[in-house]
Parts: C-alpha cells; structure tokens; sequence
C-alpha cells in the first residue's frame, strides 16, 4: 500500500506512485482523487491528542 505525496508546481498534491513502472509487480492501483490527506491529518491528530493525553496522565 502506498499513499505517499508529493507537492506539485501548482500548489497541489499528487500521488509517487509511477502506474506504468509497477504495473507488472502491483495486483491493483487504486488512484484516490483528491488525495488522502484529509484521512492523514485527521489520524495525526487524532494520535497527537491521544499522546499529549497520556502525557499529562502519566506526570499526575
């Protein structure tokens, strides 16, 4: 699985994945329009709300 970006000259985001270069090693390529940031930077903030919780916990 593969969901890496990179910014583009635009301002944008697209995906690193080369589809024509994996295509004889990938079983399938799922391109997701508009990226998955919005999933990655909900998680990270999920997990860094989660760490400064038990943080503070811990120093109680």
């Amino acid at each position: 699985m593969d969901v890496g970006t990179i910014p583009t000259d635009g301002g944008g985001l697209t995906g690193d994945v080369d589809a024509e270069s994996v295509s004889g090693t990938a079983a399938a390529l799922s391109p997701v329009h508009g990226g998955v940031v919005p999933v990655t930077t909900a998680l990270l903030l999920q997990h860094t709300a989660l760490a400064a919780r038990r943080a503070v916990t811990a120093h109680q």
